[in-house]
Order: C-alpha cells, then structure tokens, then sequence
C-alpha cells in the first residue's frame, strides 16, 4: 500500500514537473517571437572608446576596413596605418533603427596615415629625381646607358615611401635632366678609357642603406630613448611613443622567427623577423600579435600591436636591428 502511494505521488510529481516545463518552453518561444517582431541582433561598435554605430554584418565591415589598410584607395598608395581598430559588441537592435556601416567606415579610415611608395633615381647616391613606378626608373637607366651618358655607373634607384605625394617626372624629362654628355679629350696620346674609375653601383635592382636592405618605420612616434648606454646600461634598440593599439609594420619583408607572449627578459610580448644576410628586427612591449612563427610578411604589414607588457613604463615600441647578432642603431637607417 505504501508504495502504491509513493508511485502515485511520483507520478503526480512528474506530471506537474512536465507541466512547468512545457510552460517555461511556450513563454520561451512567446519572447523569442516576440522580440524577433520588434528587434534584430545586431553588433555595436565603438572606436577607442567612442560609440560610432551599429552594424549588422561584422566581418563584412572589417574586410572592407582591412583592405583599405593594405591598398587605400589605389594609385601608388603602398598601405595606411590605423592607429586604431573597431570592437564590436553583439546586442538587440529595434528594426526601426538603421546600422550606418558607410558612416563607421569613414570615420575609421579618417584617422588613418597614408604611405606612398615611389622611386627615386640618384647620381652618385643624390636624389635626383622621382618616378611613379620601377618599371620607369629601370627604362630610365636603361637609356641612359644606351646614350652613354657619362654618370651611367653612378645611377642607382632607391625604393621610397612617404606620407605626402610628390610630382613624378616622366621618363623623358628624367632622361633629359640625368644625360651627361662624355667629352673625349682632343689628344693623340690619351683616349677616355684612360679616364678615372669610379664605383660602379648597379642600376639593375634598388640602391639600398648601407644594410642591403630598404626599411620603413614600423611606426609612427615620438622617439623617446634613444640607442646605447641607458640606466647603466646598453639599450640595444630605440624607444617610439605610440598610443596602445597602434598598428606595428614589418620594417622590412621576412620569415618571423619568434613571436612570443609573456615577460621574454623585459621585452614582453615580441616578435622577430629574419629578413636574410643576418639582418633580423626585433619589435617588442606589443600589447598584441598579428603574426606567428614561420610567417611570410611583407613590409609594411601590420605585425602586432603598441602596448605596454614586459619592462615599460607606457605603451610604446622598442625597436631593435640586428646584423650577425650585433645590435645597430636604428636611427641610422630609419626615423
């Protein structure tokens, strides 16, 4: 009897328990629907603190933004440096209420730096005068040897960037402002092969620093320690002051071959690219990694990011160029 009475309680029990749960399950479905008629899940975004608007489609936006950052806008633009990046929050959006991705785009793209490459073709290492593109400074070069010009083995071609553009000069005025004239002394005793030799520096690839190699700033600053002794110390590299999130770029194109987080002996979090003939640059106090080890990167793309980790005292870079494991001084070569 008594466990008849027991069943019978376990089962009104169970029957109620169904009840509640089915209940809570239409009152679930009722506010689902309910806010499906009156709202739809958006993502609001905000820029370095600032609210800017609302977005329905996240990654279409940040596509959009990440190939401006690596184009611009096309012409000679080689990349535009972003001080800082949307964050998204995904929320509930009334369907009256309209997302302005056209409008958080620009205000995005606004704060940006953009970089310009071109060429600069030299005589005897002074520049002399600029071009769109390689293909017009080689043809440059090119004619000039086949006229003879006199300067031919003191040309070279220096890969550039800045942040304002300049005039190019067409390859016919190039041409005719490089032309020197070769005059052959009027003499039966000595011919012009006679003529001094000077350095011949090849005009076939791009002049480069005394490095081998051309490099840009990874970032934008305020140099704010400069190389050598420091604190009683030798400070291997060059503190830039940036704000906390700043794009870093490769200086230079490479294979990463460290890109750590954690204290790393004072640098923090860093990352270390191998850019061949025992050159190496060393990026570190990131606040975060854009890359990994064995990584492909190209110069001027973005790596990491400004911050403040390991031995700092505020977010800035520390920039390092080595050469055979031999530290150089930075402002030699870029800033």
């Amino acid at each position: 009897m008594f466990i008849i009475k027991v069943l019978k309680k376990g089962l009104i029990f169970f029957r109620t328990s169904i009840k509640i749960i089915v209940l809570f399950a239409v009152a679930a479905l009722l506010i689902i629907g309910a806010t499906s008629i009156f709202y739809k899940q958006t993502y609001s975004v905000t820029l370095n603190g600032q609210f800017l608007g609302y977005t329905e489609n996240k990654s279409e936006l940040q596509t959009r933004i990440n190939e401006y950052i690596n184009n611009g806008n096309g012409g000679n633009i080689a990349f535009v440096q972003v001080d800082y990046m949307p964050e998204y929050q995904l929320c509930l959006l009334k369907k009256g209420i309209v997302p302005n991705d056209e409008e958080i785009y620009q205000t995005v793209i606004s704060q940006g730096t953009v970089y310009y490459k071109y060429y600069a073709l030299t005589d005897d290492g002074e520049e002399k005068v600029y071009v769109e593109n390689y293909k017009d400074a080689e043809s440059i070069v090119n004619q000039l040897k086949e006229k003879n010009s006199k300067n031919k083995e003191e040309l070279g071609i220096i890969e550039k960037y800045g942040t304002e553009e300049i005039e190019y000069a067409s390859v016919e005025k190039s041409v005719e402002e490089l032309y020197e004239e070769v005059v052959v002394p009027k003499t039966t005793t000595q011919t012009a092969s006679s003529s001094v030799k000077k350095t011949i520096q090849p005009a076939s690839s791009p002049v480069k620093t005394s490095l081998g190699i051309s490099l840009i700033k990874p970032v934008s600053g305020t140099i704010t320690s400069r190389f050598g002794s420091r604190w009683g110390r030798g400070h291997q590299g060059i503190d830039i002051g940036a704000p906390k999130g700043t794009s870093i770029r490769a200086a230079a194109g490479g294979t990463v071959t460290i890109a750590k987080y954690g204290y790393n002996g004072g640098y923090g979090n860093y990352v270390k690219i191998n850019h061949g003939n025992g050159i190496e640059t060393i990026y570190g106090h990131c606040s975060a990694l854009n890359t990994s080890v064995g990584k492909k990167v190209s110069q001027g793309q973005v790596i990491a990011y400004v911050g403040s980790t390991g031995r700092s005292t505020g977010n800035h870079l520390h920039f390092e160029i080595r050469v055979n494991g031999t530290a150089r001084n930075p402002q030699n070569y870029v800033y």
